[in-house]
């Protein structure tokens, strides 16, 4: 009798908003009943509603792509001046690479993972961060013979369900960088620095918290001294740090619970335990940061809140007198260097961040800080009349492929209406065209700002426009 392939098993299932899968394989009781309620959602929508977008789902819609852009903008800018190119991965993954990487114990992992069995039987979920699918591409793609280090970014929607609250979405969107193949300092630096940076050119005023998680060795005794220390405190710790002092002691530095934050300042520091190796590394770091000018501050209680870092940690903190506002985080990173080998790659160093966009965009805005347009027409073409509009196709098409940047509604009929989108445009001229102008073979050009207007040729609009620009 032929062997028969053993199929892997599916990795267990994480708490949270997900379905649930037999023993055996199939479907359980309870994802059948998922698939009864969902037949019945596909009913017809009664007429008299209106379909919502889902809670902490949101529509981005065109008043904000300027924000959007702006900043996508600014991140390829850097990305690219530092030698980083782009990597996009699937937005559903296993379900495994996530527990795998972030740590079954993970809030992440244990609470906010979108996860579901597909019509395969796949155990999948919507990605709820993007470093694990970055070194996930690092091994399939055998970018380990590419020479080292490979620099990759990433831009798109995460998935994490959490409470919808000012600043935090189910669904969100975040940018980031992955170094692999490089252990030394400077490219810690490097990626710390690409952060500040991209804050700093923005507008927005920013501090990194730094610490060092410290190796697997000197991590451990750490945790074992952390864990004697909140064992005698554990009749003064908020459930969540009972929780967390059973499962993932380092967690316990993250708690935000006011009555236990005492006992977090009052406990050992992981800086007092690490090994001369991982020492030297962090001063390393701190040493090219202080040449670089970068606003840093040592923070001995920042764990950040995936398994898989190591040494270097890091957060983008707010730079703001306001206490409060002092502690909103824009963003954080770090070294991961076992998580490659972890994953089935071959041992490989690494680091990086990733940044929440909805969160840069609200601090924009708080700060007042405008985006400049960069749609914003250098011509805007209006007409009078059928005959005036087929003219006005005709030369925007003729402007527009000359790479002149020019704007037109051609369903408008109203002159005024016409040059009042001009105005909210910000056009720097019009050309006019109505039947007077057709019959001439002339059009008129407004200069928008000035009100001065010349009458020009049609066949000599084009150039004469280009050479308004300076485009000739």
């Amino acid at each position: 009798m032929p062997n028969k392939t053993k199929k892997p098993a599916v990795p267990a299932r994480p708490k949270g908003p997900s379905f649930a899968k037999a023993s055996d394989g199939r479907p359980s009781a309870k994802r059948q009943s998922q698939t009864v309620d969902a037949q019945a959602a596909l009913k017809p929508l009664s007429t008299k509603g209106t379909p919502q977008s889902l809670r902490g789902m949101r529509d981005i819609v065109p008043s904000e792509q300027k924000y959007w852009r702006h900043i996508y903008r600014k991140a390829e800018e850097l990305t690219a001046a530092y030698g980083f190119e782009r990597l996009d991965t699937p937005i559903l993954e296993e379900t495994s690479l996530f527990v795998r990487s972030a740590g079954k114990q993970s809030d992440v992992v244990e609470k906010e993972m979108f996860s579901f069995i597909d019509k395969g039987g796949e155990n999948v979920t919507l990605r709820p961060e993007g470093t694990a699918p970055m070194v996930r591409a690092y091994i399939n793609h055998g970018m380990v013979n590419l020479p080292q280090p490979v620099k990759m970014y990433y831009w798109g929607p995460m998935f994490r369900y959490e409470r919808p609250q000012h600043g935090r979405f189910r669904q969100h969107h975040q940018f980031g960088v992955e170094v692999f193949g490089d252990a030394s300092p400077v490219q810690d630096c490097e990626v710390i620095l690409l952060a500040y940076l991209f804050y700093k050119e923005l507008g927005i005023k920013t501090a990194i918290h730094i610490n060092s998680l410290g190796c697997s060795s000197c991590r451990q005794t750490y945790q074992t001294e952390l864990n004697n220390y909140y064992r005698s405190k554990r009749n003064q710790i908020c459930e969540d740090c009972k929780r967390r002092l059973a499962k993932s002691p380092l967690r316990l530095l993250d708690c935000k619970e006011a009555g236990c934050q005492p006992i977090k300042e009052s406990a050992p520091h992981i800086v007092d335990f690490l090994d001369e190796e991982c020492k030297n590394h962090l001063m390393r770091v701190l040493e090219y940061l202080d040449d670089l000018q970068v606003p840093y501050v040592l923070n001995p209680h920042l764990v950040r809140g995936f398994d898989y870092y190591t040494r270097t940690v890091f957060e983008i903190m707010l730079a703001d007198e306001n206490p409060e506002q002092a502690q909103v985080a824009l963003g954080g990173g770090g070294r991961y260097d076992n998580l490659v080998e972890q994953l089935g790659g071959r041992p490989t160093p690494a680091c990086g961040f990733g940044i929440g966009v909805e969160r840069v965009i609200l601090q924009l805005k708080a700060q007042q800080i405008e985006p400049q347009d960069d749609r914003r027409p250098d011509i805007f073409l209006a007409q009078l009349g059928d005959a005036a509009r087929r003219k006005a196709f005709m030369l925007f098409e003729d402007l527009r492929a000359s790479g002149v940047h020019a704007s037109a509604n051609f369903s408008k009929g109203a002159l005024k209406g016409q040059l009042e989108i001009a105005n909210r445009l910000g056009a720097k001229y019009t050309v006019i065209l109505g039947q007077k102008e057709v019959i001439d073979g002339t059009v008129l050009i407004r200069d928008m700002e000035s009100g001065m207007q010349e009458i020009v040729l049609y066949d000599k609009a084009g150039s004469e426009i280009k050479k308004k620009l300076g485009k000739v």
